[in-house]
């Protein structure tokens, strides 16, 4: 796997491109889709790693943003064309000045709190969303009106960072749950001060437990130095088991194990009797190499994705 930072300019997929031709492998994938404006951290599996990325998706992400007020675009992102002008009034003139100066003033404290409060959320027509089987932008594209409907979404934390009156632009900094959409939030926020916005940058800054600090330049030489090792990746990602022998085997086979099939049995929710089913865990050999990621089915574990050996055995 590879945690990469992503330059602005590329789409995801054209990262993914990159990576195939520096590795010499087509089996690659993303966790994460990054817009072409945004930089920072895309999680990227290469090989038995793309079996992870259902996993990789569900994690929360962290992002630093800038919104600049008073025009709006398309895909609520600096890429898309101005769709509406509404120079900052006074009040938000007053606001962000407060806020330069290190001070939320009423308006801005309430805004922040309904959206720190966000439990459904918009997306923005100009996403990667599919609509009868065809992606949102891909509509938008071709002139199609697209409203997609309000999605659950969960704002962990958010702060400002920075503000500037001329431009008129605030600086933030939030955690949000998965499908999330940082644009729409510059949409929201600047509605509830009366005004529009839109991105002008956008920085992810962790993907899960994989942060910037670690992320890899988009360069064959880069991408190739710094691989981590599967089984190393998974452990940040999932709970981990230790299988026997015997239970190795069973387990690339595709069999039913039970707790005589692990020598450090699996965490006490995966590993209780009176639960029906558990959170996925990753169970490894003696020596720490993946074998599965499994779960409790019942009053046995089963596999729920397993993986090749590395040796090729």
């Amino acid at each position: 796997m590879l945690v990469v930072d992503k330059p602005r300019g590329p789409t995801s997929h054209d990262v993914v491109a990159r990576v195939r031709r520096a590795l010499g492998t087509r089996e690659v994938g993303h966790a994460g889709t990054l817009d072409p404006m945004a930089t920072g951290v895309l999680v990227v599996a290469v090989g038995e790693a793309t079996k992870l990325v259902p996993w990789l998706t569900a994690h929360d992400k962290a992002y630093r943003a800038t919104l600049r007020f008073g025009e709006a675009t398309r895909s609520f992102d600096a890429e898309g064309e101005i769709v509406e002008r509404r120079p900052p009034d006074e009040a938000l003139q007053a606001t962000l000045a407060a806020a330069a100066r290190g001070e939320l003033d009423e308006a801005l404290t309430r805004a922040l709190d309904v959206e720190r409060a966000r439990a459904e959320q918009i997306p923005p027509a100009v996403s990667a969303i599919k609509v009868d089987g065809v992606a949102s932008h891909k509509r938008v594209r071709q002139g199609d009106e697209v409203e997609l409907a309000s999605r659950p979404v969960a704002v962990r934390s958010l702060r400002v960072l920075a503000a500037r009156v001329d431009p008129p632009e605030l600086d933030v900094e939030l955690e949000v749950g998965k499908g999330y959409y940082v644009r729409a939030f510059a949409r929201d926020l600047a509605a509830s001060l009366g005004s529009v916005a839109h991105l002008v940058a956008l920085r992810r800054l962790a993907s899960g437990p994989f942060r910037v600090e670690e992320a890899v330049a988009l360069e064959p030489s880069t991408l190739a130095a710094g691989r981590v090792p599967l089984a190393a990746a998974v452990t940040r990602v999932l709970a981990t088991a230790t299988l026997t022998e015997d239970g190795v085997l069973r387990a690339r086979q595709g069999k039913r194990l039970s707790e005589a099939d692990f020598s450090a049995a699996p965490p006490a929710e995966a590993a209780s009797a009176s639960a029906s089913a558990s959170a996925p865990c990753a169970w490894l050999d003696p020596a720490g190499e993946l074998v599965a990621i499994g779960e409790l089915d019942g009053d046995a574990f089963r596999v729920v994705r397993g993986f090749v050996p590395a040796h090729g055995g």
